[in-house]
């Protein structure tokens, strides 16, 4: 089985927002897409769209130099960071 970064994905209140993707990145995107569907147990192909959030957000996610300069930030504005 492959271990992909992403897992199940989560069902969530949207923002809409449009984006221009280079061709080579969109059909990688949907190979990801079918390889997700597969490796579920699903035979119905994941909407290659709802795969850019929760890539985004497992990239900041890791991103140790975002994640410190986020809590700094946070500290010297005084707000209270909130947790994943």
């Amino acid at each position: 089985m492959t271990k992909l970064k992403l897992g199940p994905l989560e069902d969530d209140k949207p923002v809409k927002l449009t984006v221009e993707l280079p061709a080579a990145i969109f059909r990688d995107l949907k190979s990801y897409a079918k390889i997700l569907a597969r490796s579920g147990g699903t035979t119905s192909s994941t909407d290659p769209g709802k795969l850019i959030a929760p890539m985004i957000e497992r990239f900041m996610a890791t991103d140790r130099a975002f994640t410190k300069a986020r809590r700094n930030a946070a500290q010297d504005s005084g707000v209270v960071e909130r947790s994943g």
